[in-house]
C-alpha cells in the first residue's frame, strides 16, 4: 500500500529563520515555497481561516536528503513544547557527516544550542557497527541528530 516518504514535515515559528537555518548552517537548497488558504486548507489542517506558509528544502550534490517540508501558520498560535528526547514523538531528524568534530565546530561558531558533544558508540556486535552522534537543536528547539560512520 505504501510506496515512499515523500517528505519530512515539520512545524515552526518563524519560517525565514528556518529556512536561513535549514539553508544557511546545513547547507540544504531551498526549492520552493507556497502559501495555503481557503476551504480545503482549513479542512486538511482541521482549522478555520487558516492561513500556511510552507517551504521545501533537499539536499544538494554533496548532501542526501528527503525533502524537508517547513510549515508556518501564520494565522493561528501555534503551541509551543520543549521537544524532548524522553516524550512520544518524533524524536529527532538524524543527518550524516563525513567529519562530526568539523560539524559540531561548525555549530558552536554559529552560536547552534547543542546537547552534547559527539560521542563515540560501538554497536558491532548488533550489526550496526562505529559511530559518532551528537545531538542539536533548531531554531524552534527541534532536536536534529548528527552521526558519522567510523570505520
Amino acid at each position: 500500500m505504501l510506496k515512499e516518504i515523500v517528505h519530512i514535515g515539520l512545524t515552526i515559528s518563524d519560517i525565514e529563520e528556518s529556512i536561513k537555518f535549514y539553508r544557511d548552517i546545513l547547507g540544504l537548497k531551498l526549492t520552493g515555497r507556497i502559501t495555503m488558504t481557503g476551504e480545503e486548507t482549513d479542512k486538511l489542517f482541521n482549522c478555520k481561516n487558516t492561513k500556511v506558509n510552507i517551504a521545501y528544502l533537499i539536499g544538494t550534490d554533496e548532501i542526501i536528503s528527503p525533502p524537508i517540508e517547513l510549515i508556518e501558520f501564520e494565522s493561528k498560535e501555534i503551541e509551543r513544547v520543549e521537544s524532548s528526547l524522553m516524550r512520544t514523538s518524533i524524536s529527532e531528524l538524524c543527518f550524516s557527516v563525513d567529519d562530526i568534530n568539523k560539524f559540531y565546530k561548525h555549530l558552536k561558531e554559529n552560536n547552534i544550542e547543542c546537547i552534547s558533544e559527539p560521542q563515540k558508540f560501538d554497536f558491532s556486535e548488533f550489526g550496526f557497527g562505529k559511530s559518532k552522534a551528537l545531538y542539536f537543536k533548531d531554531p524552534d528547539g527541534i532536536i536534529l541528530e548528527e552521526l558519522e560512520a567510523l570505520e
